[in-house]
């Protein structure tokens, strides 16, 4: 039984992964990752720049970034977002930073919070593929309705070898989260 469960859940993610839902949406919302000293890390660009084409084909009128700043930190990742964003051509009135969150489910939890103080129901969360089934899950259960649109470029699908490994680390905190409701974002791989 543990066996089906554990290969389903990984079936699972590997399936989310492989879809890129683009249905419009009241905002999409990219989920923070490392940023140093207000630079996006490889991981958050790229997340940045498939938020941007997202808001360029008229998917959302809103850019949420999300993601708070570690011990030392004088920017958040949201903050990082945000000044990647307007320097690349999205007006600042159409980001939102949501600078809270050191974890998916933190931060998915804030956005849910500004989401409904601002009237929105619906979202496109921008993350890495093999995040994306954890990330919507918890969105949903924050009370978004939501969907995903991951990136299929930088490090994180750079090679089958670190593809396999996210699928596994993600199913096992897909799986931490479902039993214990809590974050699992320390898990296993790291490429950051």
């Amino acid at each position: 039984m543990l066996a089906l469960v554990v290969g389903g859940t990984g079936f699972r993610v590997w399936q989310e992964a492989r879809q890129d839902d683009r249905t419009r949406a009241d905002a999409v919302v990219v989920l923070g990752a490392a940023q140093y000293a207000g630079k996006p890390s490889p991981i958050l660009e790229n997340r940045l720049q498939h938020a941007k084409n997202l808001f360029d084909a008229g998917v959302a009128g809103y850019i949420v970034t999300g993601g708070g700043r570690r011990a030392g930190d004088r920017y958040t990742e949201a903050d990082a977002g945000v000044r990647w964003l307007t320097s690349h051509g999205v007006p600042r009135d159409r980001v939102v930073a949501v600078g809270e969150g050191n974890d998916t489910l933190g931060t998915i939890q804030a956005v849910a919070r500004m989401a409904g103080q601002r009237g929105w129901s619906s979202a496109v969360i921008v993350s890495d593929p093999w995040h994306s089934l954890r990330a919507r899950t918890m969105a949903r259960d924050a009370g978004l309705s939501a969907w995903t649109s991951p990136t299929h470029t930088g490090p994180v699908v750079q090679t089958r070898e670190i593809q396999a490994k996210y699928i596994l680390r993600e199913t096992a905190a897909l799986l931490y989260y479902r039993v214990f409701n809590a974050p699992a974002d320390d898990i296993g791989v790291d490429l950051e």
